[in-house]
This record gives C-alpha cells, sequence and structure tokens, in this order.
C-alpha cells in the first residue's frame, strides 16, 4: 500500500509540474495559432550538478519532454566563459553535463540537447540584438550587478551576456522558457528585444513566456545555511548535494545539515529553515508527502531522521552516478549525441538567421523586397 501512495505522489507532482505559471504575460491565442509552444532552456557547464539544480530544473526538463512537448535544451558553454575558464576542465565538464542530462533522463531522439558554442547562429543573433539594447537597460539588470561586485576589472562579457541569452530563445522562436525567479528580468529582456525587432523589421519573433514552477523544489537551500539557495559556488564544501557524490560523502553532508535546537521533526519553512529543508528534499526524492514525513517520524529527533533523509538521498541518487559514471568511459557516444543535436538545432536556427537577415538588411540576397528599395522620385 505504501509503494502504491508513493506512486500516486510522484506521479501527482509530475503532473503539476507542466503547471507551471508563466511570468506576468500569457499567451493569446492568436499567438498560440501563430507560434506553436516550443520549450527552450539551457545550463552551464560548470562543475557537477547539486540537487537544487536536478530537483529544481532538470527533473522538469524531462517531465516536459516526457509529456510530449517540443523542446530543446542547450550546454551554455559561451555563457560560462564570462568569467574565467581552463580550456581542459571546460571541454571535461561539457562531456560531463552532457553525461549527466542523458542520466537523469533527457532522451535525444525526444529532445533536442547540443552545445551552444556549436551552433553559430546564437552569436550572429546576438550581435544584431545588442545593436537594438542599450547600455543603461543592460546595467539595471541585478544579476550583472550582484556578479561584479567583487571584480575590480568587469569582462565586457559579463555584460551582454543577457542579450545573448535572448538569442538563445529567440534564435529558436521558442516560446516558453522554465526559469527560476531570479531570472523573470532576463525574459523580460527577450521579450522587450523580441518586440523592438518586430515592430523595426516586422513581425518575426514570438513573445517568450517563462514557466516558473510554485512549488518549492525550485527553491531547495544550502544545507550549511539554509537562508540561501544550494549553490555550487558556495565555498563551504558541505553546503551542497551532488549527483556524484558517494553514499559516505552524502551521509556525511546531512549529518552535518544545519538544523536548530528543537528535537521535533516539523515542517515550518519560516521558523524552521533548516529541517525543513531536509523534509522538502526527502519528500522529492522519496515521493512521500510532507504530512506523511512528519507522521512517520513524529518517534524520532532531528538527528536520526538526517539518516534516514540520507538513505532516501542516496538510494534515489546511486543508479543517476551509475549511469553518469557509464557515459562517462564512453565519451564518443556522448560527442555523438551532441553532434545530432548540433545538427537539428542548426537546421532551426539557420532557417531564422536567413529569415532575420534578410529583415535587417544584411548580406547581399538575389531577391530583395520592393518594400525595402528606396525609389528616388526625382
Amino acid at each position: 500500500m505504501h509503494s502504491i501512495r508513493k506512486l500516486a505522489n510522484l506521479g501527482l507532482r509530475r503532473a503539476s509540474v507542466l503547471g507551471c505559471r508563466q511570468a506576468k504575460s500569457f499567451c493569446t491565442e492568436d499567438e498560440a495559432i501563430r507560434w506553436p509552444k516550443k520549450i527552450f532552456s539551457g545550463i552551464q557547464p560548470t562543475g557537477s550538478m547539486h540537487i537544487g539544480n536536478y530537483l529544481g530544473a532538470v527533473r522538469k526538463w524531462v517531465d516536459l519532454q516526457e509529456a510530449g512537448e517540443d523542446v530543446t535544451y542547450c550546454i551554455v558553454d559561451m555563457h560560462s566563459i564570462t568569467l574565467p575558464q581552463d580550456p581542459r576542465i571546460l571541454r571535461l565538464n561539457i562531456l560531463k553535463m552532457t553525461a549527466t542530462l542523458l542520466a537523469c533522463g533527457i532522451d535525444p531522439v525526444k529532445s533536442t540537447l547540443y552545445v551552444q558554442s556549436s551552433v553559430k547562429q546564437h552569436t550572429e543573433l546576438g550581435w544584431i540584438l545588442s545593436c537594438l539594447t542599450t547600455m543603461p537597460r543592460l546595467s539595471h539588470l541585478p544579476q550583472y550587478k550582484e556578479k561584479t561586485k567583487k571584480l575590480k576589472d568587469i569582462p565586457l562579457g559579463l555584460f551582454v551576456y543577457p542579450v545573448l541569452q535572448a538569442a538563445d530563445i529567440m534564435v529558436h522562436k521558442a516560446t516558453h522558457v522554465p526559469v527560476g525567479e531570479d531570472q523573470i528580468q532576463h525574459i523580460q529582456l527577450a521579450q522587450h528585444l523580441a518586440k523592438i525587432f518586430n515592430y523595426k523589421f516586422g513581425t518575426t519573433f514570438p513573445q517568450c513566456h517563462g514557466m516558473i514552477s510554485d512549488s518549492c523544489d525550485a527553491r531547495i537551500k544550502s544545507l550549511r545555511n539554509p537562508s540561501k539557495k544550494m549553490s555550487k559556488s558556495d565555498e563551504d564544501q558541505k553546503s551542497a548535494i551532488y549527483l556524484t557524490d558517494e553514499p559516505d560523502q552524502i551521509l556525511e553532508k546531512i549529518k552535518k545539515a544545519v538544523t536548530d535546537f528543537t528535537s521535533a521533526v516539523t515542517f515550518e519553512p519560516e521558523t524552521r529553515q533548516g529541517v525543513s529543508n531536509l523534509i522538502m528534499i526527502d519528500s522529492l526524492m522519496s515521493g512521500d508527502t510532507i504530512e506523511e514525513i512528519c507522521e512517520d517520524a513524529a518517534l524520532i529527533d532531528t538527528g536520526k531522521y538526517k539518516l534516514r533523509v540520507a538513505e532516501t538521498v542516496i538510494d534515489h541518487l546511486n543508479p543517476i552516478r551509475s549511469k553518469i559514471e557509464e557515459y562517462m568511459n564512453n565519451p564518443e557516444y556522448l560527442v555523438h549525441v551532441l553532434e545530432e543535436g548540433r545538427n537539428k538545432a542548426a537546421e532551426v536556427a539557420e532557417r531564422t538567421m536567413l529569415e532575420v537577415k534578410e529583415r535587417v538588411g544584411l548580406g547581399a540576397m538575389l531577391k530583395v523586397r520592393q518594400s525595402d528599395v528606396l525609389v528616388d522620385e526625382l
């Protein structure tokens, strides 16, 4: 009975993912007819994926894929070089991210999976769009302010990368983008650039809409500081659990997770952030509801409950870690997957860029629209 209930809960959770709310703007009926729904999202190949990335983003990507949506997922390596990278490590991380996405359930037959830099149209459109925006608009974006706080010399790429991010979306004419709350203003920039381009050169791009999850899995917290999101950039190595962590590492990190001086296991996100974060992780990985977990743990303290959480996380991640290792032992297959994905993505992107160049007036074309030709009436 318990296993049936668990499967039912997982089914309800996955079904709810597909009902993500949109950010401020919504597709009209006319838009839906003119622009078939197409989903795009990207992830940087910087280090290992932690469970916050997995639960908050990638598992939703798999759900969308399995729901039969038109989905394109991109490993955005050009975004990663806005900050210094070791070329050898970056190339390894691209393969590692590919292996991780496949291990998590991304199917290259059902989805398009490729590396950003292998499709040149991203940067071509990025340059055109950069000519349509302004420096004041980009300087007000919050992530730019956050990322440059500790930098003495600010790379230009760090300033203009939101324009490339807009190009990533628009080159595929994507209508929906799964994002976190912190990316809303970047979606708004893409919407703004689409409006400007359409106004200046004729309707070419749809308005993209951010798909924001209402569930708590998009907000997995740091194990060491539960007031902050889990992050791979955290200096405390015990703050995040990675999909490649060995069982003993997972156990140690969860045992060291910050809770409080109350021994009862209760879900109170506002006042008991640490233990509530563990309950949320437990729920998402086991399929049990928060109420069921608290009821089952009513007779144990938080110390013993941590051991339960560790067991659940280890059981969930073991198959994924094994698959990652298997894929990493076959790099030729990973490269093949990315090449196939590149071919599919480049075909779509090239169609977009031919239309864009014609409308903007770039290149030498045999066919010139009469409306584009300036006639000297004298």
